[in-house]
């Protein structure tokens, strides 16, 4: 970090140590630490630190008597305002691993008993993967500089850098040095950390170990997306669709329910698990992932709860990409159900111009792509690989749509016509009509556990069609009545609106 805060210590800051540390260590109660780390920790970053960052461990060592653990969840959440407040640098970066591997050791090697919240969980392994994304970003920007500036060729590492071209500024080459001078946010130690983690969040029976180990699982699933292997994705999340109980102020709940109880972790596993969704071609499960989570932040901006959250400025922007996203996914595959009203309104609304130029052959889905910043191990420029990927992966669905569109006008017609009226010849319209079919069989998992392996392959058209000579039969897909699931999600729908009015302080 920048120059340390030391030199004069505000008791108030003194006295929030002292009751953190024991909360963390003795009390282990759930809503002072709530109150402590939410509340007090932000009002204190405002009026002392908004620009500066907090002091060293070894300044307020005295307040929690030196306790190891303690005094390393204490650099990371004072890392993390810093990181948050000032234009960090690539000494900050370079730190922040430190920081967490120091944390995570402490952890994993004693197992001492200490808690935390499920909101003080999930932004510790947020945060991990953020700064490793971070740092990879970074390190890709700094190899274009490098290449730019003739200091390596193109495909080298930094390990032989020599002076070629144009003169480079003079922190080109620092940051360079101090990169290959230290071993920082390794992929493979990444992992390690994460699955640790997971593991013996299963095995123990300690609620900040539990909490730990789920919120890893969730980190896993971003970091497997960021680096685009959306099979391990989802799977990283089959920990919390397994039938885990976990302790929660005294009481027993789900894994399912402790990872709903943190909105942020709710959020980013939605959105990251659509995306694997999505670009393994599993178009139903993606819009029903979300579309609920895009339902219940519509229902949050209207009452205004979800504004009462931290960083909720974040939300919308969240919003509007998913909502972009399953514009795609519904555009491609009929949602059948899977998709509230109120949200398929809102993509007409806001992206009906564009799919319907879509439609006419005039733009491609790239513009409604909302992905994430993908990130490598290496210095290749994998968003460009990703959208490229996406392109070729979006490239026959303005043909299949429009063959879709003419299906469903007859019960039966002849491949001949067919094939003149999307504007091709028999011998290559075949192929299309055969590939069609199988691009839209998809595994589909059970509502109950999205992410389990058992997914069952199933066609996600609305219509069903056949060959028979020349002729292509089609029936309207068996239309499922689902009166319940819209009852169901009524009452739902009713209970949140009547717990956020129980929840409004009437006392005067």
């Amino acid at each position: 970090m920048a120059a340390d805060s030391d030199a004069c210590v505000p008791k108030a800051l003194t006295d929030f140590v002292f009751d953190l540390y024991d909360s963390v260590t003795l009390s282990h109660i759930a809503e002072e630490q709530k109150r402590l780390y939410n509340s007090d920790f932000r009002d204190l970053s405002s009026k002392y630190f908004a620009s500066t960052p907090w002091p060293s461990p070894q300044t307020i060592a005295t307040e929690c008597n030196g306790d190891p653990l303690f005094l390393a969840l204490y650099r990371e959440l004072t890392h993390r305002h810093w990181h948050a407040v000032s234009r960090i640098n690539i000494r900050d970066r370079m730190e922040g691993w430190q920081v967490y591997r120091e944390l995570f050791e402490e952890i994993l090697q004693e197992e001492p008993n200490f808690y935390i919240t499920p909101g003080w969980a999930f932004d510790i392994l947020n945060e991990f993967v953020y700064q490793f994304q971070g740092f990879c970003q970074f390190r890709t920007n700094l190899h274009s500089n490098a290449v730019k500036y003739g200091l390596i060729k193109e495909g080298e590492s930094f390990g032989s850098v020599n002076s070629s071209g144009p003169a480079p500024p003079q922190n080109v080459i620092d940051n360079i040095n101090m990169l290959t001078s230290a071993d920082a946010w390794e992929v493979e130690q990444v992992f390690s950390y994460l699955h640790r983690l997971v593991k013996i969040g299963i095995t123990s029976e300690r609620p900040a170990y539990q909490y730990l180990g789920l919120f890893a699982s969730v980190a896993l699933s971003r970091l497997e997306c960021l680096l685009g292997d959306y099979s391990a994705s989802l799977k990283a999340l089959m920990p919390i669709s397994d039938a885990i109980v976990v302790k929660k102020d005294d009481t027993e709940h789900t894994a399912v329910e402790i990872i709903q109880s943190v909105f942020l972790a709710r959020l980013s596993m939605a959105y990251h698990a659509g995306i694997s969704f999505m670009m393994l071609r599993r178009y139903k499960d993606a819009s029903r992932i979300w579309g609920d989570i895009c339902a219940y932040m519509q229902r949050g901006f209207k009452t205004g709860q979800l504004r009462k959250l931290p960083n909720s400025d974040q939300f919308n922007k969240q919003y509007e990409r998913m909502i972009s996203l399953l514009a795609i996914v519904t555009h491609i595959c009929p949602p059948a159900g899977t998709v509230e009203e109120s949200i398929l309104r809102t993509i007409r609304e806001k992206h009906g111009p564009i799919l319907s130029k879509i439609d006419a052959g005039e733009e491609g889905y790239e513009d409604l792509f909302m992905c994430p910043k993908f990130v490598t191990a290496s210095f290749d420029n994998v968003y460009k690989l990703q959208m490229r990927a996406f392109s070729k992966e979006m490239a026959p669905q303005h043909a299949c749509r429009k063959l879709r569109s003419y299906m469903k006008l007859y019960t039966s017609v002849a491949v001949s016509k067919l094939a003149k009226f999307n504007d091709m010849e028999v011998d290559d319209f075949v192929p299309l009509l055969i590939s069609y079919k199988y691009r839209m069989l998809q595994p589909e998992a059970p509502e109950s556990n999205m992410f389990t392996d058992d997914a069952t392959s199933k066609s996600a058209l609305d219509i069903h069609y056949y060959l028979v000579e020349d002729l292509v039969h089609v029936d309207e897909a068996e239309k499922e009545r689902r009166f319940e699931k819209y009852f169901v999600g009524q009452i739902s729908q009713n209970a949140e609106i009547l717990g956020d009015a129980m929840a409004i302080n009437t006392t005067i």
